[in-house]
């Protein structure tokens, strides 16, 4: 600064000199005056000749371009460049924190909508578009009272209470795939509004199928609790013979097993949703598992449906699956078990283990009952669900044998299927997949000796 000062009193200097000695006027002192004025004018011009390259240079998109200034001017382009180029960095840092954060909130599982001070949207996620039905392009600045004309938000959206949340049904919701939202409203800023969503389907049904549950484990206690506790005060007030004690008693017991298996079922299934995965390289023989289960079959035959029932087991061979012993076990014994109940007195009933030709297995158990209406079938594996309540009971069945097949088809990765024809009988099979099949180890051996010799 100091050496500009200078430059500027010598140009000064410079042109009182020269219009002294070149102006020949009558007095000297008008020829100083003059050069000194137009030195000043040319000083003023030269700056404004680098003023006027210095804003065009700012003005230029591409500063990096190099500007040939000297001198003041030079130090004031270098600030104002490494300015501007912080300002530049700041702005690219501000843009990218803000597509970060934006992108963080179309990431997010709920719906996020931003209005401004009049209800307009401003900005919603993908989350919000989808719960909403909006399209986030071509409704910004609509009015949200235009898109959401649910009642129960634009009663929640009119009185300002925003303490808590509001349930409205989805856009897309319907009778047979009902969809609900929980709606948030927060006030920010100056009047603006954030409006975020939640699907709490999933949420309402596991309440209601929660509320089922209770209720149902309830009334199946409570029956044969009620029952227990009317033959006790029987025994306890009135005289009986030994015959009726006898018959009491037996009633009472009877009750007392049906309660027994009913919390046996109950922990199998806790069981089965609480434990890991069985695993695949236990290895168990087909054939124990199905000699078992028939043998169940047939003692719970001879106990409720006497003179019993006719028989038929099909093996097709040797063979061993992965899986949990006593997991199979329980579904297969339940599929003999339901085919017994509903299964008239000298019936025919077939357990079958049989290899399918794509490589997997299936166990089945067919029987020749009455056979079960085709809309009962979609819900036959829901707890506690009977179709005929009333003979279930009679026969000691709680309902969840059905729900406990599905648990362990699923945990081996099977597929449980039902065919059934009123009048005619019912079948239902596990099909396993093929990565769980193998020939008993002996059994290939021996296939093996037989080929040499």
């Amino acid at each position: 600064m100091v050496w500009r000062v200078f430059r500027f009193f010598l140009f000064q200097l410079c042109g009182c000199l020269m219009g002294y000695w070149l102006l020949a006027l009558p007095n000297p002192l008008h020829g100083l005056i003059i050069g000194l004025v137009a030195a000043s004018a040319l000083w003023v011009a030269i700056d404004l000749r680098r003023v006027v390259q210095l804003l065009r240079w700012l003005k230029d998109a591409d500063q990096t371009r190099p500007l040939r200034l000297h001198g003041l001017w030079a130090e004031v382009a270098t600030r104002a460049s490494r300015l501007l180029r912080q300002q530049e960095t700041r702005a690219h840092d501000s843009e990218r924190r803000l597509q970060e954060f934006l992108s963080a909130i179309q990431a997010s599982p709920n719906g996020v909508v931003l209005l401004d001070a009049v209800g307009r949207i401003e900005w919603c996620n993908e989350t919000a578009a989808d719960h909403f039905g909006f399209d986030p392009k071509r409704d910004l600045q609509q009015h949200i009272g235009n898109l959401v004309r649910e009642p129960a938000f634009l009663g929640y959206q009119a009185a300002g209470d925003f303490t808590h949340d509001v349930l409205m049904p989805g856009p897309r919701s319907t009778a047979t795939r009902p969809v609900r939202l929980a709606v948030h409203l927060h006030e920010y800023g100056e009047g603006r509004r954030l409006l975020l969503s939640r699907d709490v389907t999933v949420l309402e049904q596991a309440e209601a199928m929660r509320r089922d549950f209770v209720a149902n484990v309830s009334h199946e206690i409570r029956t044969p609790l009620t029952v227990l506790a009317g033959f006790i005060e029987t025994l306890q007030n009135l005289p009986l013979s030994a015959a009726e004690r006898e018959r009491y008693l037996a009633l009472m017991s009877q009750q007392a097993q049906r309660m027994q298996t009913l919390v046996s079922d109950l922990l199998t299934l806790s069981k089965l949703e609480g434990s890991p995965p069985p695993r695949a390289d236990e290895w168990i023989s087909m054939q124990r598992l199905v000699s078992q289960s028939e043998q169940e079959g047939r003692e719970l035959s001879a106990t409720i449906a006497a003179p019993g029932h006719t028989w038929r087991v099909v093996n097709t061979g040797p063979t061993e699956l992965a899986g949990t012993y006593s997991e199979l076990l329980s579904a297969a014994g339940n599929l003999v078990s339901n085919a017994v109940r509903y299964t008239p007195a000298s019936g025919m009933i077939e357990v079958a283990w049989q290899a399918l030709p794509d490589g997997r297995a299936e166990f089945s158990v067919k029987d020749s009952g009455s056979g079960i209406a085709p809309e009962h079938l979609p819900r036959l594996t829901e707890r506690f669900y009977r179709v005929d309540r009333s003979r279930s009971r009679d026969t000691g069945g709680t309902g969840l044998g059905l729900a406990i097949v599905k648990h362990v088809a699923q945990r081996h990765g099977a597929e449980l299927r039902i065919d059934s024809v009123p009048g005619e009988g019912s079948r239902f099979a596990i099909v396993f997949p093929a990565g769980r099949i193998r020939a008993r180890p002996e059994a290939t051996e021996h296939v093996l000796s037989a080929r040499r010799a």
